[in-house]
């Protein structure tokens, strides 16, 4: 074959279509690869929104209320405002401002989502706050969701002591945070993602080389 003066063998010319294809294979596959990546990144990432979603909607949320039951006994009311079910385990009372005053009650009572659990916690205020003090004190409960134990924030009230006796029981504020894992899931440390970039990875080794 004679191209513009410059023959050309047709044996060279038919070893070298396998060497292009074999180019072009090698470029289509890391396109292919590359594309392939980015799906599975979108798809990693849209898992990953979808369980967060399902977290926020069924995380567990009780809310504290404590109130005067007589002049010597108050009610604790805890309300597990979300859809999960919880086991209470125990109430913390501590107060805030006098000391190291700190009292517990524990329980084993399972709340189910939208309902409420009462008990009389009147001795443990009294331990708390003594015969004679008007002050805030802080209440917390710790309980089980989903194989993991949680903490509420603590819910403060101004209680109000005379000679022994409850006379009020107000409520403060109420906590800016939600509740926090204290035995989180240890699965989720050791997640890996769903691809690699292989290509990438290659790329910077020869790189490297």
């Amino acid at each position: 074959m004679n191209l513009h003066g410059h023959a050309i063998r047709w044996d060279l010319l038919v070893n070298f279509v396998p060497v292009l294809a074999t180019i072009v294979t090698t470029f289509l596959s890391i396109v292919l690869a590359r594309a392939t990546l980015r799906y599975a990144r979108t798809t990693d990432h849209m898992l990953e929104i979808t369980r967060e979603q399902f977290e926020r909607e069924w995380a567990p949320e009780l809310h504290i209320r404590m109130e005067r039951a007589s002049a010597s006994d108050a009610r604790l009311v805890v309300t597990n405002i979300a859809k999960a079910s919880v086991l209470l385990q125990i109430v913390q009372f501590r107060n805030v401002s006098g000391g190291m005053n700190f009292e517990k009650q524990y329980l084993n009572d399972p709340l189910v989502g939208g309902t409420t659990f009462s008990c009389h916690v009147g001795e443990k205020v009294l331990k708390v706050t003594g015969s004679d003090s008007s002050g805030p004190i802080a209440v917390s409960a710790s309980f089980y969701s989903a194989g993991r134990l949680y903490r509420t924030d603590w819910f403060r009230f101004k209680v109000e002591v005379r000679g022994g006796r409850l006379e009020k029981i107000d409520s403060v504020t109420i906590p800016a945070r939600r509740v926090r894992v204290l035995e989180p899931h240890k699965v989720r440390k050791f997640r890996k993602p769903l691809a690699n970039d292989i290509a990438k990875e290659l790329v910077e080794s020869t790189r490297t080389h």
